[in-house]
């Protein structure tokens, strides 16, 4: 009975231990994708927004997560909410031959953290105290939404 047990334990530690590797890999994409917007948005000049500001919190938060600090995900989600209506026009502005590549760049730096909204409500969840729940998450993951909605449409009002 104790050899049919032990190898179903073996595998379910081995399961974990490949997920807690794979997480890893994906938090250290999202915070070296992040580190590079924020590093390539610094040098914007400042308007209405305050990109370069929002854009030093980027890359603090993102070092944080760098540093294995799991809750900064919520931090780097948020940031890179604030940075898509200082970024966005100036990459769609002008021409076609106008198009900044360091603008489309940071754009597509910015993805991968915003696709990671899920577990950023998670984090956020557990950064404001609430109780996590799958409804509280669920919640916190509608609001992240609807303000990348309304930060989206900001640039075009």
């Amino acid at each position: 009975m104790a050899a049919v047990v032990a190898p179903a334990a073996l595998t379910r530690v081995e399961r974990r231990a490949s997920l807690r590797q794979r997480r890893r890999a994906a938090e250290l994409w999202i915070a070296l994708t992040a580190l590079t917007a924020a590093m390539l948005a610094l040098p914007f000049a400042p308007n209405s927004w305050n990109g370069p500001e929002v854009a030093s919190v980027l890359a603090v938060s993102a070092t944080a997560m760098l540093a294995g600090q799991r809750w900064a995900i919520a931090l780097v989600v948020i940031a890179e909410l604030m940075l898509v209506p200082t970024v966005v026009p100036r990459a769609f502005s002008g021409g076609p031959l106008q198009l900044g590549v360091v603008h489309l760049a940071t754009v597509g730096m910015l993805v991968p953290g915003l696709l990671a909204m899920r577990r950023a409500a998670a984090a956020l969840v557990l950064l404001t105290g609430w109780r996590r729940t799958q409804r509280t998450c669920r919640r916190f993951l509608v609001v992240l939404i609807s303000a990348l909605t309304v930060v989206g449409f900001l640039p075009f009002l």
